[in-house]
């Protein structure tokens, strides 16, 4: 019998399954459960942002907006970073505006690997990370977080960079265990990158939700204290 081909579907894609977090969803639904899988806020945005979403309805602000974003929300990002971490970035050439970190992820990657490459990725790790790399035609390499400071091998970590590791993914705090890296941990990454001539590609998302006791210290606490526990307790 001859071999019938996989008709509109790339390999690339044949292993991808469903999104955790919308299948959790979904189970926390049909079970009434408390959801902590999946991000999204039940309050309402604040009025100054909705005033200026209308403000710009009205004003027929209906244009496309330069492809790597409009240059108020560039500048507003450049004082940001200037004012927050005393970094200076040239907002016509060193800012692009994504929809979202997702997007900027594979973006970036898309941009700067080459098939045969190696991606190091902190494991657990937010669900994209590793189908980004393949989508790239780069191989993911894993680094274990060990609870329960979700600290990696220092070792199992040089281990990982190669001649062909072109990026490392970091995301501090981490989803989805909240860990936040230390400086140590930063600077032995930084010091590995630089001896590998490897990039850091950093989801910084969630920069400035930080607690004193750090979430990823606390999993056990979720479980055994769902109806009392709060984050920063």
């Amino acid at each position: 019998m001859a071999h019938q081909r996989a008709r509109f579907r790339s390999r690339r894609t044949s292993g991808f399954t469903e999104s955790v977090i919308r299948e959790m969803t979904r189970l926390a639904i049909a079970h009434d459960a408390v959801n902590l899988a999946q991000g999204f806020p039940d309050f309402g945005a604040p009025e100054d942002i909705k005033r200026a979403a209308q403000e710009a309805i009205a004003a027929d602000f209906n244009q496309y907006a330069i492809t790597w974003g409009a240059k108020p929300f560039r500048d507003a990002i450049a004082a940001k970073y200037r004012k927050w971490y005393g970094m200076d970035y040239d907002p016509e050439r060193e800012i692009t505006v994504c929809c979202g970190a997702t997007e900027g992820m594979i973006a970036t990657l898309l941009a700067v690997t080459n098939p045969g490459d190696e991606v190091i990725i902190f494991e657990p790790y937010y669900e994209n990370y590793g189908p980004d790399a393949l989508l790239c035609d780069a191989q993911p390499k894993f680094v274990q977080l060990r609870p329960p400071d979700w600290t990696f091998d220092p070792d199992e970590l040089r281990r990982a960079f190669s001649a062909k590791t072109k990026a490392v993914i970091l995301n501090s705090p981490n989803n989805p265990t909240g860990k936040v890296f230390t400086r140590d941990e930063l600077e032995l990454i930084a010091g590995l990158c630089q001896e590998f001539d490897a990039l850091a590609i950093t989801d910084e998302i969630y920069e400035h939700i930080l607690y004193e006791r750090s979430i990823s210290s606390t999993v056990s606490d979720i479980a055994g204290n769902a109806g009392t526990y709060r984050a920063g307790e």
